[in-house]
């Protein structure tokens, strides 16, 4: 799986989003992360199709939604998001929230996708330790990735040492905080010092931490400024003090209140 890859969250203008995608791919992205909510599944496989890349060299994510789960559910949902991206396959599938009830029927139909080798990897999205230990406790294929909400203000630490112990990827979404953090002080000096934007030292942060980042960005300028993070290294002093930012902030919901559906 790519380090580091392109999220399509909220890209719902059809030609504003397979221009972006497009941009991405022919800018060296190596993977596109959707979901059947983000409603431009569809755009995912125009793009790709567009493009001079393989199928086979690019790495495709999507998710079960919430209303979508349990296990005949979540089987059929599948078969719908791979008719809208027109593929015979999915790279990564995830559980996208941590519904009660019902999350666990849900991975163990993803189990069975990935049995049947219609899936190369599964995992889940938005999933607790205590999420993850309930799926674990059952699973004859444990989680490969863990998407969860990460960034500066929301390090998530205790979770992803969980996630380290149990040889869990840990994947990271709203990776610049929605763009909360770009004037941030501390940043923005750490990014003098580098003469680079503050959303790559943001970026270069997540991939020293061995994190997978997937900043999302329509503008093809942006799309390609934030590929360009492979130059350079920040000092241990550097992350640390980006470290020290952790507010345990969310832009997002808190799996914790998502509800039976």
């Amino acid at each position: 799986m790519p380090r580091f890859g392109l999220g399509v969250y909220k890209m719902t203008d059809r030609e504003q989003a397979v221009m972006a995608m497009s941009a991405a791919i022919d800018a060296g992205y190596k993977a596109i992360d959707t979901a059947t909510v983000y409603d431009n599944e569809r755009e995912v496989g125009e793009a790709v199709r567009n493009s001079s890349v393989k199928r086979e060299d690019l790495f495709i994510t999507s998710k079960v939604w919430n209303t979508d789960q349990g296990y005949d559910q979540t089987l059929r949902a599948f078969e719908a998001s791979l008719e809208r991206l027109g593929f015979d396959y999915l790279d990564l599938y995830l559980t996208h929230w941590a519904v009660p009830g019902k999350y666990e029927d849900t991975y163990r139909a993803i189990q069975r996708l990935y049995d049947e080798k219609l899936v190369r990897a599964i995992g889940v999205s938005n999933h607790h330790e205590h999420h993850l230990e309930r799926i674990l406790a059952k699973a004859n294929t444990k989680p490969m990735v863990n998407q969860i909400e990460l960034h500066p203000q929301l390090t998530q630490e205790p979770l992803r040492e969980f996630c380290a112990e149990q040889d869990i990827a840990v994947t990271s979404w709203s990776p610049l905080a929605r763009g909360r953090l770009l004037e941030d002080v501390v940043l923005s000096e750490i990014a003098q010092s580098h003469h680079k934007t503050v959303a790559q030292v943001i970026i270069r942060w997540h991939l020293q931490k061995d994190l997978i980042v997937i900043p999302k960005s329509v503008t093809p300028e942006r799309i390609v400024e934030n590929a360009d993070v492979f130059d350079f290294s920040l000092a241990q002093e550097e992350m640390k003090a980006i470290d020290g930012l952790n507010q345990d902030w969310r832009t997002g919901t808190n799996p914790d209140d998502v509800k039976a559906q």
